[in-house]
């Protein structure tokens, strides 16, 4: 997706945004754990949407600055974060000297950026020996959704936008990362943040509109007509108990989603 699709986009769903998306506790606790930093230490946010992440590390004790390049997630992270450092820029190319930040972090984001290794290089150039936390989802992670029994072409085109952990695995060489690790992620039983696979134990939370606006797979992928069958499919297996039966060929292992810390 280029980056003349993605800004009108996210453009689009910022106005609601924050009504249904939050920072979800385990996915702070482990950003927190995997940017292994004191207190006070400068970490910047690429992509930082609305500034959820943003402000929630703040609030541990980060100095945070996030970089977007959508205009009115910024300016709805401004509403509700007066004092909150963020900057309109790309990044593939960050407006910040080298050596600049102790750790950085990525949500949700690196399947959006139009060069991937010139990202991850520009991420490196800017830290200081820290690390870069990246969360993301594998396309093979996405195959095992669920989601693909009621909405096969909209998941099959969230798979292809995803990159394939070889691509990301090279693109951090190329870009100056020394090492990695990876850390699974499972949706809670209770999320706070409606991520695309939010409703992994909720599927009735689909059938929330106000849910599906601010998911951009649903905002911008789905095809009207499949939305339309895919949802009345899914309403009428919960009411008849049959959800399970047309789910069971979706199996829940490897993680819902990834977390990888590069290390420059």
């Amino acid at each position: 997706m280029s980056s003349l699709a993605i800004q009108p986009l996210y453009d689009k769903i910022g106005a609601t945004y924050d009504a249904t998306r939050h920072a979800e506790p385990a996915i702070l606790d482990a950003l927190t754990e995997l940017l292994d930093l004191q207190q006070g230490a400068d970490v910047l946010d690429i992509g930082c949407g609305t500034g959820n992440y943003t402000t929630a590390l703040g609030a541990r004790g980060y100095a945070m600055l996030g970089l977007d390049r959508s205009g009115l997630m910024l300016r709805t992270a401004r509403t509700k974060a007066p004092g909150l450092l963020l900057i309109g820029a790309d990044a593939a190319n960050l407006p910040f000297p080298n050596r600049t930040f102790d750790g950085a972090i990525c949500t949700l984001a690196i399947h959006h950026f139009d060069d991937l290794e010139a990202s991850f290089a520009e991420a490196a150039r800017v830290l200081d020996r820290g690390r870069l936390v990246i969360f993301t989802a594998l396309p093979e992670q996405i195959k095992r959704y669920w989601l693909s029994a009621y909405f096969p072409a909209m998941m099959a085109d969230v798979a292809d936008t995803m990159p394939d952990w070889h691509t990301i695995e090279i693109s951090l060489r190329r870009a100056g990362f020394r090492t990695w690790t990876q850390k699974l992620h499972w949706m809670p039983e209770q999320p706070v943040d409606m991520l695309l696979y939010s409703g992994k134990h909720q599927a009735h939370l689909y059938l929330d509109q106000r849910v599906r606006a601010n998911i951009s797979a649903f905002a911008n992928l789905a095809d009207p007509d499949e939305l339309g069958e895919g949802l009345e499919r899914l309403r009428r297996d919960l009411a008849r108990g049959k959800f399970e039966d047309t789910t069971a060929e979706y199996e829940d292992v490897g993680g819902d989603y990834l977390f990888i810390a590069a290390q420059v």
